[in-house]
């Protein structure tokens, strides 16, 4: 019989500290949802004593999603602890998330503290989550630089005070698999009373390893693996979701089995994606655009031969299916919808669900074909609506040899404005156009344009970051003219510092 790994997403936490990827509970429900779909056994829903937002969105997503684990990360602190507590009270399924840092550099420098004074911390923060929730999961941050004798006291101490799950973080990304494997090897043949929890694996990316040291974390005796959709998160990452669940469906002689449902894997990879305007590289792993392209003659002709030549595994297996639905302008409604619920959006208000079709047909016109990614850049700009600044027009006028032109018109809570400017091309005269209304002494720190498909009538997204008053704004826009992108990605800036 085969061993269950359980699969902790912390997408809504880890992965949502990736700069400019903040998400609205609204939409922090909507993936909640669609990874309960997936399959996950463990969502962390967020850090509640770290804003109002987080707290919040805890408890919403505690009442939207049913059989999942909600869990709630705090610090070795009784007022976090109390806090997550507090946020989890709807929750059918509760875990208190605590830790504290074991290495030398965080005993030192962080807590200006010593070894006995950090385990009886960390017993302490445990027995007092008890109080709260008979789930408790304890993270020893740093874990993959602590030396390995004294994380194993520190494990031992927290599974006696009633830790059920232990977390056995590679903070940094350090590690190497070899040393991370053996890592939790020690520890499952060196702690009194381990099998009384289960250990879990939490690896960043930051030289490259994370899921071969989570791999190997599994093979010496972890039961938890904590991951993320598409990999996001603080710095280069976590590990991948996607990569751990098809490592195991693929090697099925490991002998280890999850409850994700495969299928589900890459319209979920596409709604978070949408909805945190965090692009999935192309050449990424499972879910990226050419994972399953083949370019080489040589195996494109294998391919068409046998398709197990080059190909592991099978599109369908990760929900990419051939035979899906293709949207155009003589689409209607409800394949718009069925689209829409295939990426996990659920549009049950009729009135949204017009609006989103008036955008679709418009957008339909200026394409051939409209792709999945587009009909969810459509369903994410539905957020936008309520803005106070919104794009009435643009004109540009550029071309070789003749300074270009953007002429700009704006509402701005109701009231017109227009501008006109020139500029070093058609983007630099419109956004100089917009400063010349708003009249803000902002600075454009970042400018990323994508395509998301192929072809000269494709959507183009663009990402902006902005600096106004010392801080900095991170702004999206979308559409067929890249220079209209621009304006909307500059102006998603501008509503931020401005609602």
């Amino acid at each position: 019989m085969s061993d269950r790994l359980f699969i902790f997403d912390t997408t809504l936490r880890d992965g949502e500290q990736v700069p400019g990827c903040q998400l609205n509970t609204v939409e922090k429900i909507q993936v909640a949802k669609a990874l309960e779909q997936l399959g996950v056994d463990v969502i962390e829903a967020g850090f509640p004593i770290s804003s109002p937002g987080d707290f919040n969105s805890v408890i919403e997503i505690s009442k939207a999603v049913t059989w999942p684990t909600i869990c709630a990360l705090t610090r070795a602190v009784e007022k976090d602890i109390d806090c997550a507590a507090e946020a989890l009270k709807y929750a059918k399924h509760k875990r208190i998330h605590t830790g504290i840092g074991t290495s030398d550099s965080h005993i030192k420098y962080k807590f200006n503290s010593n070894r006995e004074e950090i385990i009886e911390r960390a017993v302490a923060a445990v027995k007092y989550a008890k109080r709260y929730v008979e789930d408790v999961e304890f993270y020893a941050e740093d874990a993959g630089r602590t030396d390995n004798e004294y994380l194993a006291r520190v494990v031992e101490a927290v599974i006696k005070a009633g830790a059920t799950v232990v977390n056995i973080p590679d903070t940094t990304g350090y590690c190497l698999p070899e040393e991370y494997g053996h890592k939790i090897k020690y520890l499952m043949e060196h702690v009194d009373g381990v099998h009384k929890a289960v250990l879990s694996t939490h690896c960043h990316n930051d030289l490259g390893m994370a899921t071969a040291n989570t791999l190997q974390g599994v093979l010496n005796g972890a039961r938890q693996v904590e991951v993320t959709i598409n990999g996001i998160g603080e710095r280069a990452g976590n590990t991948s979701l996607e990569e751990i669940a098809m490592i195991l469906k693929c090697h099925k002689g490991v002998g280890i089995d999850t409850n994700i449902n495969t299928t589900k894997i890459c319209p979920t990879s596409r709604l978070v994606s949408s909805l945190m305007n965090m692009p999935v590289q192309p050449n990424k792993a499972i879910v990226g655009r050419n994972a399953f392209a083949h370019s080489s003659g040589i195996h494109q002709d294998g391919v068409l031969k046998n398709v197990q030549t080059y190909e592991i595994i099978d599109p369908k297996e990760v929900g990419l299916d051939d035979n899906a639905i293709v949207l155009t302008a003589r689409s209607g409604r409800a394949a718009l919808k069925y689209r829409l619920h295939v990426n996990g959006v659920e549009v049950e208000d009729e009135a949204k669900l017009d609006a989103l079709y008036k955008k679709f047909l418009v957008l339909a016109d200026k394409k051939k074909e409209v792709t999945d990614d587009d009909i969810l850049v459509l369903a994410g700009a539905e957020s936008a609506e309520g803005h106070s600044v919104k794009l009435d027009y643009l004109q540009v006028t550029t071309g070789k040899g003749v300074k270009s032109v953007a002429s700009v018109g704006l509402d701005i809570s109701g009231q017109k404005f227009e501008e006109c400017s020139t500029g070093n091309g058609p983007v630099d005269a419109a956004i100089k156009a917009l400063k010349r209304i708003i009249r803000k002494n902002m600075t454009l720190k970042e400018f990323t344009i994508q395509a998301i498909d192929k072809g000269s009538d494709d959507l183009g997204k663009v990402h902006m970051q902005v600096e106004y008053d010392g801080h900095v704004y991170y702004g999206f826009g979308a559409d067929t003219d890249i220079v209209t992108a621009s304006v909307e990605a500059y102006i998603d800036c501008i509503n931020k510092f401005r609602d």
